[in-house]
């Protein structure tokens, strides 16, 4: 059975809210077609071959605590769940805002202290409009 490709504004959306990061890069993982971001090559998040979810590291009691909040558009996934990460299903209603969340901390997670303590000397500058 073929399975469909992400939809471009899922990559797109996805792409621009990680690669914003510092030193953050895409490169697929394991053979597969769907992009996935890393630093200094870490993973921060894989999204699905489908497209139709991404699972990135969620900082301690955040993964029990969302999948019982909202079971449908979270999940713990098969291999990475027990080390923390989180599956975030992009199939109905995405809060872009919320996703830009959870990349973020899957990077402050994953990325050096010096990379991560950047995203908050960038998030002080003056004059940058918000988001």
């Amino acid at each position: 059975m073929p399975t469909s490709r992400p939809t471009k504004t899922v990559v797109a959306n996805l792409r621009r809210i990680c690669l914003r990061l510092p030193e953050a890069t895409e490169k697929p993982f394991g053979g597969h077609e769907a992009p996935s971001f890393r630093v200094r090559d870490k993973l921060f998040l894989m999204l699905r071959e489908d497209g139709r979810s991404f699972t990135c590291k969620a900082p301690p009691g955040d993964q029990e605590v969302l999948v019982a909040s909202d079971p449908n558009r979270f999940f713990i996934p098969q291999y990475v769940g027990s080390k923390g990460w989180i599956g975030v299903r992009l199939d109905a209603g995405v809060d872009w805002d919320e996703v830009a969340e959870l990349v973020e901390d899957s990077y402050r997670l994953i990325a050096p202290r010096r990379l991560a303590a950047r995203l908050d000397l960038e998030s002080q500058r003056p004059g940058d409009p918000p988001g």
